[in-house]
This record gives C-alpha cells, sequence and structure tokens, in this order.
C-alpha cells in the first residue's frame, strides 16, 4: 500500500510540475496570440469593387500582378484580418478567386460551394464578415457552364433525380432555372446569370441588421458578377 501512494504521490508532483512548465513556457504566447486586432479596411464599397475589376483586367490581360503573400505577410495578418470584400463563389476547380482577381493573402473573405448558394452557414458567414470584420462588399459570382446549375437544369428538363444530397444542394438553384424557361439566349448562361440575381437579391432584402443596417447607410454594397471559364473575364451586374 505504502508503495502505490509513493507512486500516485509521484505522478501527482510530476503532473503538477507538467503543468507549471506548460504554464510557463505557453501561456504568454497563447494569450499574444490570442490579442484581437480591431483593425478594419479603410477601403469603401466603391473601392472595394474598384479593386477587385482592376485585378481582374490585369489577370485578363496576363499583367504582372504583385498579390500580397510569403512570409512577411503571414506575420503581418497572423494576429487579425482585415478583408475589403466578401466572396460568394462556386466550389468549382477551375474558379479560384485569389488568382482571378490578384489578391493575396487576408483580403477575400470567401464563401465558397457548387453554385454560389447561401445557406445559412453562408449567410452567417457573410454577416459574420460584414458586422465583425467591417467588410464594405459583397460580390456573389456565378460562372459560365457551372456544374450545379447544369445539374438543376436537367432537374427542370428531364427531371432527373441526382443521389444523396446532391438533389438538395441544386434545390436553391431551381426557381432561378424556372425563370428562365422560353427566355432567348443561351439557357444555361442565363440561369447562372439568374440564379446570382436571385442571391443578390436576397441578401439586400435581409431582415438582419448586420446586413439591413449597413445597406441602408450606405456602407455596404451587394453586386452580381460572372466570370468566364473561356476568356477569364469577370462581368459585373446588379451593381445597384
Amino acid at each position: 500500500m505504502t508503495m502505490m501512494l509513493s507512486r500516485r504521490g509521484l505522478l501527482a508532483c510530476g503532473c503538477r510540475i507538467g503543468a507549471a512548465c506548460f504554464a510557463a513556457t505557453t501561456l504568454p504566447n497563447m494569450s499574444f496570440a490570442a490579442a484581437p486586432s480591431s483593425k478594419k479596411t479603410t477601403m469603401s464599397a466603391d473601392q472595394a469593387l474598384e479593386a477587385l475589376k482592376e485585378g481582374n483586367r490585369l489577370y485578363h490581360t496576363d499583367s504582372p500582378v504583385r498579390a500580397v503573400q510569403g512570409r512577411e505577410r503571414r506575420i503581418e495578418i497572423a494576429l487579425g484580418q482585415t478583408p475589403f470584400v466578401v466572396l460568394v463563389s462556386c466550389s468549382d476547380s477551375r474558379v479560384s478567386p485569389e488568382i482571378l482577381f490578384g489578391r493575396g493573402l487576408g483580403e477575400l473573405f470567401i464563401v465558397r460551394n457548387a453554385g454560389n448558394c447561401v445557406d445559412t452557414a453562408a449567410l452567417g458567414s457573410i454577416e459574420y464578415a460584414v458586422s465583425q470584420l467591417g467588410v464594405p462588399l459583397v460580390l456573389v459570382m456565378g460562372h459560365s457552364r457551372c456544374g450545379a446549375v447544369e445539374a438543376a437544369v436537367d432537374v427542370v428538363k428531364n427531371n432527373t433525380v441526382f443521389p444523396g444530397s446532391i438533389g438538395r444542394m441544386i434545390e436553391p438553384i431551381v426557381p432561378a432555372v424556372l425563370s428562365q424557361r422560353d427566355k432567348p439566349g443561351d439557357f444555361v448562361e442565363n440561369c447562372v446569370r439568374a440564379n446570382v440575381s436571385r442571391v443578390v437579391s436576397r441578401l439586400r432584402s435581409a431582415s438582419e441588421p448586420s446586413l439591413l443596417d449597413p445597406l441602408k447607410a450606405g456602407r455596404l454594397r451587394i453586386v452580381g458578377a460572372s466570370y468566364s471559364l473561356d476568356n477569364g473575364t469577370v462581368d459585373f451586374f446588379d451593381e445597384a
């Protein structure tokens, strides 16, 4: 029994010593790393939009782009981020926002999913970026030949049923597809833009103060766009 107590005492002592050493060597750094940053972008919504347009112009023309990245930038933003736009875009591997707009680390707050839809998680992310990070611009961007939109078109035209969560994922796109039936032009591309416009309209009519108040005050803009896989340009619309 004495031997067992001694071992327990030794273990307890070792745990206390280990915890003390951990606290002495780790906690100061943890406290420092957790210090919040109150910095926010100084860009207005109009300036943010122009920065995106200029970045895409440089990308489209293969001009040199000096995106902020690398070790110094990583260290600079380690304790806080100051993005100037929330970019709601498709998960498509050919649509990489930082590349398309020539931006670097800490500049774009990106919400991506197939079909650039806005569910609860996406909406919460947008509201967080606007209310907590001070982002002045939300850009909803679709793209040509979007697979999620094409799937929704297949549902409308052929009553196709997709397995698992795929069907539920494309449900929000179906109304956009239905709105474009019998309209002139490329049906899929019309649906891509209609899907973007529906998301933009939904965000602009949001009842949450985190979006509604800055919209009314002119501190926030919500804009739609479509990216061309063929020529690399982003067509901005719904800029009101």
